[in-house]
């Protein structure tokens, strides 16, 4: 009955990783709280804090495939170090920016810092399992991810009522204690760098049609599973007249399915086929968003948070386990970088666009757009083009 025990056979250098992941996601409190932060400390209009955030993303879509290339060249741990060193620094540092210009180069500095730790993370436990351990292994590192992110952002919540710089304090402490947790692991480089794996360093993942297409179906699944973050409160807030706290239920429920079944739930489906875990769990997704249309009540709401949630579930650590496999010896960062920068453009792109149907077409054209568009990423996943 322990949902969890498909983990034990995983190594102790995994556990060290994921204990990292965790004090480091356990102490995010100032990302969830920037714009806020941005308007109420520092007077900016809401679309100049608005466009402070798409800053940060737009850095992130060139850190991302950077980091990953310099992962296969120095090595993950590495990178993953200056990533979560830099981090204390750059939060640290954050608060006695002021003024646009100097609110943008803290903003880029921090993007520059905080996002390596992703896709160094991703290409480390790749080098740290075999293809059998992989699903669990990163099972294992959403499971870190998401206890943390249940404490950060509430904790964060309460603090900044005490003084925003006690965000940006405790952020920069919790990313320098996990700089010191992968320091102290002292985690193993790849076993097949570049050179010695006899992989051409010039050699790009971008020649590779089968990852572009599935980068292409992550972008489409990723725009419909983003919607959780920004017009599905809108539509229970103005259609369903639902308040926030039903949305932070929600989300709670969301967060409790992954961190108890999504372990047991990867363990129980490591005999099926990676395609087919693709195109089951992005069709889930797409049905998931798409079912909102349907439904009227808190507890058909429910309903499909728990669809979308057993689609996430199963998608998300089959992406990286399948990105895994594609990539070739000594190329992990590469691909987990595009990966990772895959990610980046839908939460860039997703936002944005629903938000831009709702206003203009309406809740029914958005949910119907959600459904095709994870259907389509599922077919993509399951038979792509030759």
């Amino acid at each position: 009955m322990n949902p969890w025990a498909g983990l034990a056979g995983l190594s102790r250098a995994l556990w060290l990783l994921a204990l990292a992941t965790l004090v480091n996601r356990a102490g995010t409190m100032v990302m969830p709280f920037l714009t806020i932060y941005l308007v109420q400390e520092r007077g900016l209009s809401t679309s100049a804090a608005g466009g402070m955030v798409g800053v940060y993303g737009l850095v992130t879509l060139v850190v991302a495939p950077l980091a990953g290339r310099i992962s296969d060249r120095v090595g993950a741990p590495g990178v993953m170090g200056f990533s979560l060193f830099g981090s204390a620094v750059a939060f640290a540092v954050f608060p006695l920016a002021t003024g646009f210009v100097g609110l943008v180069a803290a903003t880029v500095f921090l993007a520059v810092c905080n996002e390596p730790f992703r896709p160094a993370s991703m290409a480390c436990i790749t080098d740290l399992t075999t293809p059998p351990q992989r699903r669990a292994a990163f099972a294992l590192q959403r499971l870190a991810i998401n206890l943390g992110l249940s404490v950060g952002p509430l904790a964060g919540g309460f603090l900044s009522e005490a003084g925003f710089w006690l965000l940006f304090a405790v952020n920069a402490a919790a990313a320098g204690l996990a700089g010191l947790v992968v320091a102290l692991a002292r985690l193993p480089r790849a076993a097949a760098p570049v050179a010695a794996a006899g992989a051409d360093p010039e050699t790009s993942p971008l020649g590779d049609r089968r990852f572009l297409l599935f980068l292409v179906a992550v972008v489409g699944v990723g725009i419909v599973f983003f919607q959780h973050a920004s017009t599905m409160p809108l539509y229970l807030r103005d259609e369903l007249r639902v308040g926030g706290r039903v949305f932070g239920a929600m989300i709670t429920v969301n967060t409790l399915l992954i961190v108890f079944t999504e372990v047991w739930l990867v363990q129980r489906l490591a005999a099926v086929s990676t395609r087919w875990l693709l195109a089951v769990g992005s069709v889930l997704t797409g049905l998931g968003f798409g079912s909102l249309g349907w439904v009227d009540s808190i507890a058909g709401v429910t309903a499909t948070v728990v669809v979308w949630t057993v689609g996430e579930m199963i998608l998300f650590p089959t992406m990286v386990a399948y990105v895994a496999e594609l990539a070739p010896p000594g190329r992990n960062g590469a691909y987990m970088g595009l990966y990772s920068m895959s990610f980046g453009l839908a939460f860039s792109l997703g936002p944005a666009l629903g938000s831009v149907i709702l206003d203009h077409l309406g809740s029914a054209v958005l949910w119907w757009g959600c459904l095709g568009l994870g259907l389509g990423a599922g077919l993509l996943f399951a038979r792509p083009p030759r």
